[in-house]
């Protein structure tokens, strides 16, 4: 085995082509070795793959593909608007300012609204049956795990894997790594998983980031239905049958569903108390809110389970979008899908240092930057393909959700400046202005209660009542999110499709006892 493992190792180190050899991924075929790297499909059936899962989307439908520039009425737009802004600055104004705060406002108002729906999402049903475990009737599922300088944790992974309650001559599930990630595909050839577990090599290219990952590994996928899973994931052992009767139950328009995330290492620092807190009231609250409202579900980056003809439909994911779950899911829905919350819950890992967390955030905020860029090329093929209450819907989620952590920290600065002069709100620009000024406090001051209250009660229904009280320290968060949009806006500008790699570590998930049951 030593020995075996060591060639694998020495196989999976040879340099990547650019006037040498590269490896390659695996053939489809089951019959090959599905632990050695370098199975063989021929060179133009390589570049051919490569080139659809990097192309395949904007050749499909160029104004879906975050690749292309954006339209030239939002570059004017948001030029004029930051002239405006300098100039008004210069002069002493803040017409423009406010105008910003009131948008801001209008639109928070609309996540206020769907936060206070949220509350009774927290009391959620009985957890739906699972499919009766038969060899002969289950379809196929294909499990996608990307995987880039993740050999701490493979280990870890195949064991998450292996305790998924489905039949394994029923499970295709393959690792995708980077020909030049040696060490994390030499790891996974170590670890010797079983024969349903096969391993992708992709090619080396631009740009190096999941989705184009995701859509290399679709090439070799062979399950009627997909699910993207990351490194560190532990999901509930009955997920994918929970998944199978949500599908099966569903209309045929049912293209996916998400899966609830949270998080199993809470007490690890402030952050990621503050990350479980978010993460619960987003998934247990937030998003099935958005589903019971018929509005587009912006999807979450893992445990998106999708029937394999929707996803072909929408022609995979977008390689150039650095938040391609989110970007997804809209398309989904204006192509006519539906997508549901499945009551099932994966465990993940949250950044417990400040570095990690903030290059993740911007990553998240930058992507989904560009996934309203691109969504927003053409306003009124969007509206048609949505109707009016969906594309409000999709404007107060992203326009809304970056806009705010935009203009936060501006609008806090003022309030600040305007107190210490004693003319809080009052001078100059008018009694209108002051009225939208004061409408943007009263705004701020009820959202900071309302998202403090959904998280603490998100979480003590989550068995974790102890995590309730650190939801005061909610707009120290927001703020450091306000730092994360604005180096979001630089790399739009200078690096649009790099990839900020969030770092995972070896460790084993909470018990089950602070899991709600």
């Amino acid at each position: 085995m030593v020995a075996r493992c060591q060639k694998l190792r020495t196989l999976a180190e040879r340099p990547a082509r650019g006037g040498v050899e590269a490896a390659r991924p695996i053939r489809a075929d089951h019959r090959a070795n599905r632990h050695e790297p370098r199975a063989q499909v021929d060179e133009f059936s390589e570049e051919r793959l490569l080139d659809d899962a990097v192309n395949g989307l904007g050749r499909a439908d160029p104004d879906a593909s975050a690749a292309r520039p954006a339209a030239p009425w939002i570059g004017w737009s948001f030029a004029a608007i930051g002239l405006l802004i300098v100039v008004e600055f210069i002069i002493g104004s803040r017409i423009a300012l406010t105008a910003l705060f009131g948008l801001s406002t209008l639109l928070s108002f609309a996540m206020l609204a769907l936060r206070l729906m949220s509350f009774r999402e927290l009391a959620l049903p009985a957890a739906a049956a699972g499919v009766p475990v038969t060899p002969d009737p289950l379809p196929v599922f294909t499990i996608l795990v990307p995987l880039y300088h993740e050999a701490a944790v493979v280990r870890q992974l195949l064991t998450a894997l292996d305790a998924i309650d489905y039949p394994k001559q029923r499970l295709d599930i393959l690792l995708i790594v980077e020909v030049s990630d040696a060490e994390t595909a030499g790891a996974i050839a170590c670890a010797d998983p079983g024969p349903h577990v096969r391993t992708i090599v992709v090619p080396d290219g631009q740009p190096r980031t999941k989705p184009r990952a995701l859509n290399y590994g679709m090439a070799f996928a062979r399950g009627q239905f997909v699910v993207v899973f990351d490194a560190e994931d532990q999901p509930e052992p009955d997920q994918l049958t929970k998944a199978l009767a949500a599908f099966r139950a569903g209309p045929p328009e049912l293209g996916c569903v998400q899966a609830r995330l949270n998080i199993y290492n809470p007490s690890d620092s402030w952050l990621t108390r503050q990350f479980t807190i978010e993460y619960t009231a987003q998934f247990d609250g937030l998003l099935p809110a958005v589903e019971r409202a018929r509005l587009p579900i912006l999807l979450g980056g893992t445990s998106n389970y999708f029937r394999r003809e929707a996803l072909d439909a929408v022609h995979g994911w977008d390689p150039f979008n650095v938040t391609e779950d989110a970007d997804l899911g809209l398309r989904l829905a204006r192509a006519g899908y539906q997508v549901l919350v499945l009551d099932s819950t994966t465990w993940e890992e949250a950044p417990s240092r400040f570095g990690v967390w903030y290059g993740q955030r911007t990553r998240w905020l930058k992507g989904w930057m560009q996934t309203w860029l691109v969504h927003m090329r053409r306003p009124r093929r969007l509206w048609r393909e949505l109707g009016a209450r969906r594309f409000f819907g999709f404007q107060a989620q992203t326009g809304g959700v970056i806009l705010s952590a935009l203009v936060h920290p501006l609008f806090l600065a003022i309030v600040a400046i305007d107190a210490a002069a004693g003319t809080l709100f009052t001078s100059g620009d008018g009694i209108g202005a002051a009225i939208l000024r004061w409408m943007a406090l009263l705004n701020l001051i009820a959202s900071y209660g309302v998202t403090m209250a959904l998280g603490g009660a998100a979480v003590a229904a989550r068995g974790r009542a102890r995590l309730a009280i650190h939801a005061v320290l909610l707009p120290v968060y927001w703020l450091a999110i306000s730092f994360a949009a604005y180096r979001a806006l630089w790399q739009l500008f200078r690096a649009p499709y790099y990839w900020e790699k969030t770092m995972h570590n070896t460790r084993a998930a909470t018990s089950p006892s602070t899991r709600r049951q």
